[in-house]
């Protein structure tokens, strides 16, 4: 017979073996199991920040915090107010942003938190909902 069939038939198993692995179908962890444990690194921890306040952007002048909805304006009077509420420390704000925000819109926010008394801001972006692929074309 000729190489290419036997060829294709180690492929063909490879594929079987791959995807009908149970960490293919269900991938995860069982956490039933005794011998269970989560996986750590010390090497994570070194760049790890700890933030104090969230907030969630949508749009322009759709800030979300747990104090409720607020524009720019409302926002850059209660930053300051979170500042003073975290304590000692150096005060880090999370915004989490929808894919539809502009990046005026952060440079905004992020310059009223830093004006605010924050020590940093971190972002943590949604990527957009539309896929770059489609199934009509």
């Amino acid at each position: 017979m000729d190489g290419v069939f036997y060829a294709n038939v180690v492929l063909l198993g490879l594929f079987f073996a791959v995807f009908g692995s149970r960490f293919i179908l269900s991938p995860g962890v069982d956490l039933g199991r005794a011998d269970f444990g989560i996986a750590s690194s010390d090497a994570a921890l070194a760049g790890a920040v700890s933030t104090s306040v969230v907030i969630s952007i949508l749009g322009p002048e759709m800030v979300f915090t747990d104090a409720g909805r607020m524009s720019y304006a409302e926002l850059a009077i209660w930053l300051p107010t979170q500042v003073q509420a975290g304590g000692d420390g150096q005060p880090r704000l999370l915004v989490r942003a929808s894919a539809g925000v502009t990046a005026r819109d952060l440079m905004r926010l992020s310059d009223a938190a830093l004006a605010a008394g924050f020590a940093g801001v971190q972002l943590a972006l949604e990527p957009s909902q539309q896929s770059d692929f489609s199934l009509n074309h």
